[in-house]
């Protein structure tokens, strides 16, 4: 399963002007990989990492670090995943540029999505970048 792509939900934000990368997986199956969006899948680490900064949220005020570009959705190579995504959210945690490290997963993802909502509509995703 080394070759199936991974999908990853992540979150640019602050907790108390402190920078936070919290992020969520899951492997994928060949049919979510040609599928036309995350589907159900991708709903259910949207709502994994929502919730997870939600009870994170007594640390202090939550602020997106990065605009609309603050939640996403990314399906990247495994080996990527393990290997280039911890690197830069440390880089970034630590103060790294935030258009630097959006170019970086830019040149990372296989496919990518912004997660969204609309009153009244369900989660959905809009192609990144």
């Amino acid at each position: 399963m080394a070759d199936a792509p991974y999908l990853v939900a992540l979150a640019l934000v602050e907790f108390a002007g402190k920078r936070a990368l919290p992020l969520t997986g899951k492997s994928q199956t060949a049919a979510a990989a040609d599928a036309p969006d995350p589907g159900d899948d991708g709903r259910t680490l949207a709502l994994e990492l929502l919730l997870r900064l939600w009870q994170r949220s007594e640390e202090g005020p939550l602020q997106r670090a990065a605009g609309e570009a603050s939640l996403l959705l990314l399906e990247l190579p495994m080996e990527l995943m393990s290997e280039k995504l911890p690197l830069l959210k440390a880089n970034w945690i630590a103060g790294g540029d935030t258009a630097s490290l959006l170019h970086s997963l830019e040149g990372l993802v296989i496919r990518a999505w912004r997660i969204t909502i609309a009153k009244y509509e369900p989660v959905s995703f809009v192609a990144w970048p």
